[in-house]
């Protein structure tokens, strides 16, 4: 395998790099966090404009990449620069359905960043699992209705519609369903996130909906947007790290103790190494996701879930030691290591979590 990103996806992450330097400081991304909205919607539409969106669709659809190493070069630098725009919640996974299930006009406005479709699969008491919704649908003439309630939907106030899984009376299996955000029935409860952005709890009662392909034969199409998402965040992630480790070393080369900067002792030495170390496991991991992405199902999982649980182990343990190596001012939030920290440490709780992967590269 050629482990050297090719000279488009070069340019790509120096684009991204370019953009996150010039027009996205820190502190203008932890205002957005706090907003109504969860984000910037003008850094989001210029990242839509820079091309960000069609680097994860392939060329049929508009894009110009949808590889899993171009998912990959993408969220690794949107992860350096703690992103907070949900290119992953309302465009890649959500797309990938859209485009999955022949809404090819949706998918094009998506693209351009002219939509954004946010979706909802999780309910109350599943942790993360998303293959038995009790949310069902009902069919009525040509018209369909939904009710039950989904939470934890990232970015899903102020998103245009919302994908969400349902059972139907008359097939077995997951159904999917494109409900406008504005359709009757439907109720949003927003909270934020402890990490920065948006989330809320849905209910929908007797609400208006498309079915999307075909009637209780979603899985395997929410199966591989799920290792799309999944990818994206093990990129994010490597990213953060990758980020974490240059303001440590950068740390220890500057704060003196006893008279002489961190970085000479020993002790400290060893423990940056090992965090380096960890950090290009993780990396290794991420490539072999990326590469796998379409592979038969078995396989592509495998990989996703190997990548997800050493994404998450790794990560947690990255964070704490980067605070550790600070010392007290890796504790405030008036330094950026503690946001980047936060934003590492809830990756672990989207999409399973170290423990849920472990179980399924177990089963597998």
């Amino acid at each position: 395998m050629d482990f050297q990103p090719t000279e488009e996806r070069r340019m790509l992450a120096d684009m991204i790099g370019k953009f996150i330097q010039n027009d996205y400081p820190l502190n203008a991304r932890l205002a957005a966090g706090t907003s109504a909205l969860g984000y910037c919607p003008e850094a989001y539409s210029t990242m839509a404009q820079l091309g960000l969106i069609g680097a994860l669709f392939d060329e049929e659809l508009g894009g110009f990449g949808g590889s899993g190493f171009d998912i990959a070069t993408v969220f690794t630098e949107l992860g350096k620069g703690l992103v907070l725009e949900p290119l992953n919640d309302t465009a890649l996974t959500s797309g990938y359905i859209l485009a999955q299930t022949g809404q090819l006009k949706l998918v094009e406005q998506i693209i351009l960043g002219q939509k954004r479709v946010a979706l909802g699969l999780i309910e109350n008491g599943a942790d993360y699992d998303w293959g038995a919704p009790e949310t069902l649908a009902r069919q009525s003439g040509d018209k369909w209705h939904v009710s039950g309630v989904k939470t934890c939907v990232k970015f899903a106030h102020g998103a245009d519609a919302i994908i969400v899984s349902a059972q139907t009376p008359s097939a077995p299996g997951i159904s999917l369903f494109l409900i406008e955000a504005s359709a009757a029935g439907l109720v949003e409860h927003p909270f934020q996130t402890v990490d920065g952005g948006n989330a809320c709890e849905i209910t929908l009662h007797k609400t208006p909906a498309q079915l999307l392909g075909v009637e209780g034969a979603a899985y395997p199409l929410i199966d591989a947007a799920a290792a799309r998402a999944t990818l994206a965040l093990c990129a994010e992630a490597l990213g953060l790290m990758e980020r974490i480790k240059d303001m440590t070393i950068d740390y220890m080369r500057t704060r003196k103790q006893f008279g002489s900067v961190l970085g000479k002792f020993q002790a400290l030495q060893h423990r940056v190494a090992q965090m380096l170390l960890e950090i290009e496991q993780a990396k290794s991991a991420v490539i072999n996701a990326a590469n796998d992405l379409q592979a038969p199902s078995d396989e592509r999982n495998r990989a996703i879930s190997a990548a997800k649980y050493s994404i998450g182990r790794i990560g947690c343990a990255v964070a704490e030691e980067a605070i550790q190596l600070h010392g007290g001012i890796g504790m405030t939030w008036e330094y950026d290591l503690g946001h980047f920290a936060k934003r590492l440490v809830m990756i672990d709780h989207e999409w399973g979590d170290q423990d849920d992967h472990l179980m399924r590269f177990a089963q597998s």
